[in-house]
């Protein structure tokens, strides 16, 4: 069976998450539950799998739920509805995509380093290909992309305050992304557009963590 060609979202894609931010809970999920599925979560599966095509990989969409035993003061439903591309041929690294009441926004990266591939990480961007980097995050930034990821205030430990890479080295997480506000243009292929040429611009920032942070061998 062919999967649905993404048309972009539904009419009421970021109504809904507006009014949830003001009704966060099971009766506004019951009321609401078929617009949701209608407006945001049909296209957003059509959208990821059409990105699966050109990119590779398998879509996953997120639970709306949100797990209440780590977020027991707010409402049961995520402000968001997002996905990403699992097992991207040729690429550790992530991409992203989620819609909300802030419009739609698309991400590539690694939005967080664990211990080893942390290692990995500031192990070369101490060196040559730390600069590298931070030219590549500067040619981002100049085509319109942000860059985020969890950072330290300081340096980490070991590494002089002066170090010409710092503002690499503080970092645990890089990822890249831009959001395409809200408007009409989300009921079109926009937001598919949008991911696509997102993705393309953080390639060569997701190559250099491909090369040097990537899944170690074996």
């Amino acid at each position: 069976m062919t999967a649905p060609r993404f048309a972009g979202f539904g009419p009421a894609v970021t109504d809904w998450f507006v009014a949830l931010a003001s009704d966060n809970s099971r009766s506004y999920w019951a009321a609401t539950r078929d617009i949701w599925q209608r407006d945001v979560r049909d296209p957003l599966e059509a959208l990821l799998e059409e990105l699966a095509a050109e990119f590779g990989g398998r879509p996953k969409l997120f639970r709306p739920y949100r797990d209440m035993r780590y977020h027991s003061d707010a409402g049961p439903l995520k402000p968001q509805a997002g996905g990403l591309l699992l097992d991207i041929p040729g690429t550790a690294s992530s991409r992203y995509v989620e819609v909300s009441a802030d419009g739609f926004y698309a991400g590539a990266g690694m939005h967080r380093l664990e211990p080893d591939a942390l290692r990995r990480y500031r192990q070369a961007a101490a060196g040559d290909a730390g600069a590298v980097l931070l030219r590549e995050l500067d040619a981002a930034e100049a085509a319109g992309l942000e860059v985020g990821g969890e950072a330290l205030r300081g340096a980490p430990q070991g590494v002089p305050r002066d170090h010409p890479h710092l503002a690499v080295l503080r970092r645990k997480g890089v990822y890249l992304g831009a959001t395409l506000p809200p408007s009409g243009a989300l009921e079109t292929r926009a937001p598919l557009e949008h991911a696509i040429r997102v993705w393309e611009r953080a390639g060569a920032v997701c190559g250099w963590l491909d090369r040097h942070v990537g899944a170690p061998p074996g």
